[in-house]
């Protein structure tokens, strides 16, 4: 499909730059990754652990904390840079216009508040509802996302619900304030394979919904293929490349998507395991950073930082040999 049935972009990220200050060195988790986010566009950003993936969505709206420090870049959501504003209007922004889908809502629910309390919280937190309306929005919300016997629910602690009934409640928490983008964090990761399913079609529903924009984090490239109008691979800090998803499943140009794909299609019933592990990014490998596992590598790519390649409207890569 078109990437363009969306006047302008909801969010724009320029060159970011986040890094971690240890005692063993700096760790360059995210190391200048520029992407555009359109009105109503579902975006998968894929990537195996440690490639930046979430980091680069907690830059979004600030939420780096200890030793982490946002370095460098721009964070455009409807014009506003998020990078430059303070911390009570960034409260506004966080949950009110960006929602977010933590993978652990073990960790990520308040194990001492009831189930519909958290939710009404969030209303009122932003100023939406007062009380009594924010608990008929909570109980209807439980409804929304497919919690059975929401009344009941409403007074459980999250304790008393299985996995993927505390996921509906951080969807429906998330959804409380009806925000216009909506951060997924590997919301599946925890669950089960069936329940995995339901818990990404209902974020679907949701999305159609409340026409809202979408971006999926996940390790699982055909989960992301299933969810996304978009796939932007990320590699150990920057962005590899960003196509449509029918672009990406006919024509992968980067050797690491090509990788990606081929272990989603279990290429002849097996697992095509790409050669390697991801580097130390507190001594990340010169020019381009894929280069040690690459197959395609050459004296260039070893030396010199990929630039970008446009191969259409709909397809950026970066890489010396596509």
């Amino acid at each position: 499909m078109s990437l363009r049935p969306w006047n302008r972009p909801l969010l724009e990220v320029k060159n970011l730059k986040t890094y971690f200050y240890r005692r063993d060195g700096v760790v360059k988790a995210v190391d200048g990754v520029s992407y555009s986010i359109f009105e109503r566009e579902s975006v998968g950003i894929v990537g195996e652990s440690g490639s930046g993936k979430s980091v680069s969505m907690l830059s979004i709206v600030k939420l780096i904390r200890g030793r982490g420090k946002i370095e460098e870049g721009e964070v455009l959501f409807e014009g506003r840079d998020l990078l430059k504003l303070d911390e009570q209007a960034l409260r506004k922004v966080r949950g009110g216009e960006i929602g977010f889908i933590f993978q652990n809502p073990q960790t990520s629910l308040n194990p001492t508040l009831r189930c519909g309390v958290q939710i009404e919280e969030a209303i009122l937190w932003h100023d939406r509802a007062d009380r009594k309306r924010a608990s008929e929005r909570a109980m209807s919300l439980l409804e929304e996302v497919g919690i059975p016997a929401p009344a009941a629910r409403y007074r459980n602690f999250p304790f008393e619900l299985s996995g993927g009934m505390k996921q509906r409640v951080m969807i429906a928490v998330a959804l409380s304030c009806e925000p216009k983008l909506m951060i997924a964090d590997e919301p599946t990761t925890a669950l089960d394979v069936t329940i995995q399913a339901q818990i990404v079609e209902l974020i679907n529903r949701m999305k159609a919904a409340y026409g809202m924009s979408t971006i999926l984090i996940t390790h699982d490239f055909g989960l992301a293929a299933e969810f996304s109008d978009r796939i932007i691979v990320m590699y150990a800090g920057r962005v590899a490349e960003i196509a449509s998803t029918t672009e990406f499943l006919n024509n992968p140009r980067h050797p690491y998507s090509i990788g990606l794909l081929e272990n989603a299609k279990m290429v002849r019933g097996r697992l095509n395991i790409i050669p390697g592990a991801p580097p130390d990014m507190i001594r990340p490998p010169s020019g381009c950073r894929f280069h040690p596992r690459c197959p395609k590598a050459t004296t260039i790519c070893r030396e010199q930082v990929p630039e970008e390649t446009r191969l259409s409207e709909e397809h950026t890569v970066f890489c010396w040999n596509i």
